[in-house]
């Protein structure tokens, strides 16, 4: 979700300059910096992003220049009063007979620039003109976010592979264990026959599902091939799709620890591990996703 949108545009003896920044965020945070007098922008500026994005933290700037023809043109107005207050104040402190002009001049208030009054029609043109350079900026944004989307969705597509070649690693070893799991269950059945005072026929039943219960982890990878596909078939969306795919990555999770807790097996144990590992690395990647 990271890029730069810029559109430079003139009007008149007007130049102004959009520049927005996206950085990753879970949600669409949008940040304004306006120049005075141009705050009434602030809800469009909004409208057009909410537009294009649904997710990331984005900063849009608006810096707006006069030229300077025209800045020089502008007139001043001296406050005379103000003006005549201050010297007699400082001839009354100071006792000075000659007073410094020019350091009265800087005071606040003493000088004030005056504007005449722009057209309102000439300024409604020049206002939708900004309007329109900052869909460009926008698009240039968005352009820069869907570049990197499509190689981020190569990135998340080579991961997906990596889960899915874990979860059949995994179902070889259980294929290839599958003798020595009724072995174990034999064993675990002898001592609970043998238990003393015997166990009833209910309690027997409700032990022996336990057993099974606990050891069988087909339901999870079952439900981990699931959300490999699911999440395939969102990269192949043009939608905003981050939200959904941060919900599969806790239901990745989730599979993954019931498995590492119920493999009681060191070989299984480590294909569990390096299957978080990688649901991580997924995870974190799509934090960068639309």
């Amino acid at each position: 979700m990271t890029g730069f949108g810029r559109a430079e545009c003139d009007y008149d003896n007007w130049t102004w300059c959009w520049e927005i920044k996206s950085v990753n965020n879970k949600s669409l945070d949008i940040r304004v910096r306006l120049p005075s007098g141009y705050d009434r922008l602030e809800p469009k500026v909004r409208r057009e992003a909410q537009y294009r994005f649904k997710r990331g933290s984005l900063n849009v700037a608006l810096t707006v220049a006069q030229s300077q023809a025209v800045e020089i043109q502008n007139k001043f107005h001296i406050n005379h009063t103000l003006l005549h207050e201050l010297v007699e104040t400082v001839q009354e402190r100071g006792h000075c007979e000659k007073v410094n002009i020019e350091a009265l001049l800087g005071v606040r208030g003493v000088v004030e620039k005056w504007e005449e009054a722009e057209d309102e029609k000439e300024k409604g043109v020049r206002i939708a003109k900004i309007i329109e350079s900052l869909a460009k900026a926008l698009d240039t944004l968005k352009h820069d976010r869907v570049v990197e989307g499509e190689k981020l969705a190569k990135v998340l597509q080579r991961q997906l592979q990596g889960i899915s070649d874990c979860i059949d690693a995994t179902e070889i070893i259980l294929v290839r264990r599958g003798q020595d799991k009724s072995e174990r269950l034999q064993v675990q059945l002898g001592n609970i026959l043998k238990a003393q005072p015997p166990l009833s026929e209910e309690r027997l039943l409700q032990e022996l599902a336990l057993i099974a219960v606990k050891s069988d982890i087909t339901e999870e990878l079952d439900r981990l091939r699931s959300h490999v596909a699911a999440s395939k078939e969102l990269l192949k969306e043009c939608d905003p799709k981050g939200r959904r795919l941060d919900f599969l990555c806790q239901e990745f999770n989730r599979e993954a620890n019931t498995i590492c807790s119920k493999a009681n097996d060191t070989e299984l144990t480590k294909h569990g591990l390096e299957m978080k590992a990688l649901i991580e690395q997924f995870r974190e990647q799509v934090q960068n996703v639309e």
